[in-house]
C-alpha cells in the first residue's frame, strides 16, 4: 500500500536495535529514509524562504501575515514549486502521502524561525516550550494541473494528487478526529503516544506493552492488548465529510451521476454548502468500508479524496471564477460596442430554429439577468428573470430549453412529470453509516447562479408546483423536516415550457380557460409567451424550406450556425454577470412609472369589458419585471446605466409577451359581456329547438342560428362547448350530429 495509507498498520519494537542482523539491516534502511526525508525538508524549506515574486518573498510574507492573524495555514501554488524544482514537484504529484507531511514540517520550522528569530542563551526546556507554542501548520495546495473527470479515476490514480470539479450535494456536521493518541497500560500504567494518519484510515493499537523491564531484570507481566486511550489528553482536529457529485453536463446520457467522498480537515472544513460548485485538489486514497472487517473482504477498499485544497467555482465552467484574460476582456468589450449586438446575440440563440425572434430576445435577457439588490433593511430584490412559454405542440419549445441548458454557464434541465417537490427543492436523507440526517440539494439548489429549464410544466402535480413558489420570488428554499430547519439559496432563473389545457391553444376560449395555472405562479413569471402554430402559407413554405436545408446539411449562412459560437456566448454571459450591474437613470425611472400606470388602466379596461378578473395578473411584480428586463438589456452591452432606449425595448418585449396573453381570446369589436349575453340567448334557443332525446345535424344548427337568425359563429361554438361540458348535449360522428342527452 502506498501513500498515507501505510499508517493503517503499526508495529512495536519487541527486540532491541542491536539484537541480531535483521535489526541492524532494518536500522540502516530507516537511517537512509531519514536522510532522504531530511534532505527533502531542507529543499522545501529553501523553497519557502527563497522563492520571490518580483520584489517580495511570497511565502515568507504570506506565512508571517497568517501567523499574526493566528491562522495556522499556508496556501502554496504548485506552479511556483514546478518553476523552482521540477523533480520535487513531480514527487509531490506522485507521492503526496510522503511529501505533504514533510512540507508541513518545513512550514512549521519556518514559522518557528519567524516567531522566535533568536534561540541563543535558552535552556533546552525553554526551547521545547517555544516549539510547542507553534502548532501543526496546514498546507493548502493550489494546483493548475489538468482537471480529471470522475470517470477517469481508476486504480492508477490511487495515492496520487488529483484535481476534481463537481457539485457538493451534502456536507456533514464537523466532527473531531484524534491526530495524537495518549495511551495508558492497564496494568503497569506505562504512558505511550501514537500519531494517527489523516483521512478515513483506521489505526491499530500496539498488542504488547512497550515499557522498560523491571529493575530486577524480569519481564513485566502485562497482558496482550494492554493499552487504553485517555481521550482527555489526546489532540484533536476538525474533520468534515463532503459528498461531491459530477456536474450534470458531464454525465453521459442514460447514466447516473457518480459521486466521491471527500475528507476535509482543519481550515478546509465549513467552506462549502450543498449546491456549491468546487474544484477539489487532493490525494486519491482508499479506506476499509463497513463497520467490521467481516462486512467487506480485506482486499476490497473504497476510494475517497483527502482534500488538500478547495477552489470555489462560481461560473460553473470548471475554470474557477473571474479568470478572464486581458485578450478576452478586450474582445468582449469590442463585441459589446459592435453594431446591433443585441439583435446579433438573439439570432445566435438556437439558430437552427426558424423565427421566434422576440422569444429569443427574451431568452437573451434571461441569460444575463438584471441586477440583484440588497436594501438597507436587509430585504433582497431578485435580479433573475423567469420566462414561461405556453403554446401548441411542435413550436420548438423544448429545443429552445435544450439550447439554453447548453449555453448557460450553470444549468439544470428537468421535465415536469419526472420532477417531485423534493427533487426540485431539497430532500432530507439519512446517512447509512452514522444514521444522521443530512440535506441533499435538488435541481433549484444545484442551479444556484444559473438557469433551471422545466419542460412539460403543466404536467407537474399542483403540490409539486407550489414548492417552487418561494424559490422563484424569494430565491431561497426553506426546509423544516425531521428536525432540520434551514434555508438554502436558489438564486436561479426559471425557463418553463407548457401546453395549454386542451393540448393546443383554443382561440375560442379566454386565457383563463386555456391556462391551467394559478394566478400565484403566473405573477412570478416576468414574461409569458403564448406560442401559436398559425396557418399561413407563405410562412409554412419558408419553414419547410428551412427544415429541409437543415436535414440535408445545406444550411445557408444565416441558418443553423450562429454568428457567435456557444463557448464564446457562455464565457460572455459569465463575464457580464461577474462585471456589470447597471442601475436605472432618472429619465428611465420616470418613463417606467408612468408606463406602469397606463398598463394597469389597460388591464382594468379588459377586465371591465370581459366582466371577470384577468387570469394573468399585472401587479407590482410586473413593474419589477420590466425593470429587470431593462437592466439585462443594459448589461448585455456592458452599459452601467439603463437608458430610455433600453426601457422602450423592455416595454415592447413585455407588451408582446404578457400583455398579449392578457388580451388573448377577445373577439374583435365585441366585449366579453356582449358575448355572454348572446351565448345565453343561443342556449335558450337550442334548449327549445332540441327536446331531450332528439338529435340534429351540426350543419343545420349553423344554418338556422348563424345564417337565418344572425348570431355569430363564435357564440354558437362557445354555447355548444359549454353545453357539452355540462353534459346537456353530446356530439357523435366526428362532431357532425348533436344529441340532446340531459336537462
Amino acid at each position: 500500500m502506498n501513500g498515507f495509507d501505510r499508517g493503517s498498520v503499526y508495529s512495536v519494537p519487541v527486540l532491541g536495535p542491536n539484537s541480531n542482523a535483521t535489526g541492524r539491516t532494518g536500522n540502516s534502511s530507516t537511517s537512509n529514509a531519514n536522510a532522504t526525508n531530511t534532505h527533502t525538508i531542507e529543499q522545501l524549506y529553501n523553497f519557502l524562504t527563497e522563492f520571490s515574486d518580483g520584489e517580495s518573498f511570497l511565502y515568507r510574507d504570506r506565512l508571517r501575515a497568517n501567523l499574526l492573524k493566528k491562522e495556522w495555514t499556508l496556501e502554496v501554488e504548485m506552479g511556483h514549486l514546478i518553476g523552482w524544482n521540477e523533480e520535487l514537484a513531480a514527487r509531490c504529484r506522485t507521492e503526496p502521502g510522503e511529501v505533504v507531511p514533510l512540507f508541513e514540517i518545513a512550514i512549521r520550522n519556518l514559522a518557528r524561525k519567524i516567531l522566535f528569530p533568536t534561540q541563543v542563551g535558552l535552556t533546552q526546556a525553554e526551547r521545547d516550550a517555544r516549539a510547542k507554542e507553534v502548532p501543526e501548520i496546514q498546507l493548502q495546495l493550489r494546483s493548475g494541473s489538468r482537471l480529471m473527470q470522475f470517470r477517469e479515476l481508476g486504480a492508477t490514480s490511487i495515492s496520487r494528487l488529483v484535481r476534481l470539479p463537481g457539485i457538493v450535494i451534502s456536507a456533514s456536521v464537523l466532527s473531531s478526529r484524534a491526530i495524537r493518541l495518549h495511551l495508558t497500560c492497564k496494568s503497569c500504567r506505562h504512558v505511550a503516544h501514537m500519531e494517527v494518519q489523516g483521512g478515513f484510515t483506521g489505526f491499530t493499537l500496539p498488542r504488547k506493552c512497550g515499557s522498560d523491564p523491571s529493575p530486577d531484570g524480569g519481564a513485566k507481566d502485562c497482558p496482550l492488548d494492554p493499552y487504553v486511550i485517555v481521550h482527555d489528553k489526546c489532540s484533536f482536529v476538525d474533520q468534515q465529510t463532503i459528498k461531491l457529485q459530477e456536474s450534470p453536463d458531464m454525465v453521459p446520457v442514460g447514466e447516473l451521476p457518480r459521486h466521491v467522498l471527500l475528507s476535509a480537515d482543519r481550515y478546509l472544513t465549513g467552506k462549502v454548502v450543498p449546491g456549491t460548485r468546487v474544484i477539489a485538489t487532493g490525494i486519491y486514497s482508499t479506506f476499509q468500508a463497513g463497520k467490521s472487517k467481516r462486512d467487506t473482504p480485506v482486499a476490497l477498499r473504497t476510494p475517497y479524496l483527502r482534500v488538500l485544497g478547495l477552489e470555489l467555482d462560481t461560473d460553473g465552467t470548471g475554470r474557477g471564477s473571474r479568470n478572464f484574460t486581458a485578450e478576452e476582456e478586450e474582445e468582449f468589450g469590442a463585441m459589446a460596442r459592435g453594431e446591433n449586438f443585441y439583435e446579433r446575440f438573439a439570432e445566435s440563440i438556437a439558430p437552427s430554429i426558424f423565427g421566434n425572434g422576440d422569444i429569443k430576445k427574451a431568452i437573451a435577457c434571461l441569460l444575463f439577468g438584471g441586477s440583484k439588490k440588497v436594501l438597507p433593511d436587509g430585504m433582497r430584490l431578485r435580479g433573475d428573470i423567469n420566462v414561461l412559454m405556453l403554446g401548441d405542440p411542435g413550436t420548438a419549445k423544448s429545443q429552445l430549453l435544450k439550447f439554453v441548458e447548453k449555453v448557460s454557464p450553470i444549468a439544470v434541465y428537468t421535465s415536469g412529470k419526472g420532477s417531485s417537490a423534493a427533487g426540485l427543492t431539497a430532500s432530507v436523507q439519512r446517512d447509512p453509516q452514522s444514521r444522521e440526517f443530512y440535506l441533499e440539494g435538488g435541481a433549484m439548489v444545484l442551479a444556484d447562479g444559473g438557469v433551471v429549464c422545466i419542460d412539460e410544466f403543466d404536467k407537474m402535480r399542483d403540490e409539486d408546483r407550489v414548492a417552487i413558489h418561494e424559490a422563484m420570488e424569494q430565491q431561497t428554499i426553506s426546509i423544516a423536516k425531521a428536525g432540520i430547519t434551514t434555508i438554502l439559496n436558489s438564486r436561479t432563473s426559471v425557463l418553463a415550457a407548457a401546453n395549454p389545457v386542451f393540448g393546443r391553444y383554443d382561440d375560442m376560449k379566454s386565457p383563463g380557460e386555456n391556462i391551467d395555472f394559478q394566478t400565484t405562479i403566473l405573477s412570478r413569471f416576468d414574461m409569458i409567451f403564448i406560442v401559436k402554430d398559425e396557418h399561413d402559407e407563405a410562412r409554412d413554405r419558408t419553414i419547410a424550406h428551412h427544415v429541409m436545408n437543415i436535414h440535408m446539411n445545406r444550411a445557408s449562412e444565416n441558418q443553423a450556425v450562429g454568428e457567435i459560437d456557444i463557448d464564446k456566448m457562455k464565457r460572455y454571459v459569465a463575464y457580464c454577470k461577474a462585471r456589470c450591474a447597471p442601475r436605472l437613470s432618472n429619465d428611465a425611472a420616470e418613463k417606467l412609472s408612468s408606463h406602469f400606470v397606463a398598463l394597469r388602466k389597460q388591464v382594468q379596461q379588459v377586465e371591465r369589458d370581459n366582466n371577470e378578473r384577468s387570469s394573468i395578473p399585472i401587479t407590482v411584480r410586473q413593474l419589477e419585471a420590466i425593470i429587470r428586463i431593462s437592466e439585462s438589456l443594459a448589461k448585455m452591452t456592458l452599459a452601467t446605466e439603463v437608458q430610455e432606449h433600453h426601457v422602450d425595448e423592455a416595454i415592447r418585449l413585455f407588451k408582446f409577451s404578457t400583455m398579449d396573453a392578457v388580451q388573448a381570446g377577445n373577439v374583435e369589436g365585441m366585449t366579453r359581456g356582449d358575448l355572454q349575453e348572446e351565448i345565453n340567448k343561443v342556449e335558450a334557443d337550442i334548449r327549445r329547438r332540441l327536446p331531450i332525446g332528439w338529435s340534429t345535424s351540426y350543419a343545420s344548427l349553423v344554418r338556422e342560428f348563424v345564417t337565418q337568425q344572425g348570431y355569430t359563429q363564435h357564440a354558437l361554438e362557445r354555447t355548444l362547448y359549454i353545453l357539452e361540458r355540462r353534459e346537456v348535449i353530446r356530439f357523435s360522428g366526428a362532431k357532425r350530429t348533436v344529441h340532446r342527452v340531459g336537462v
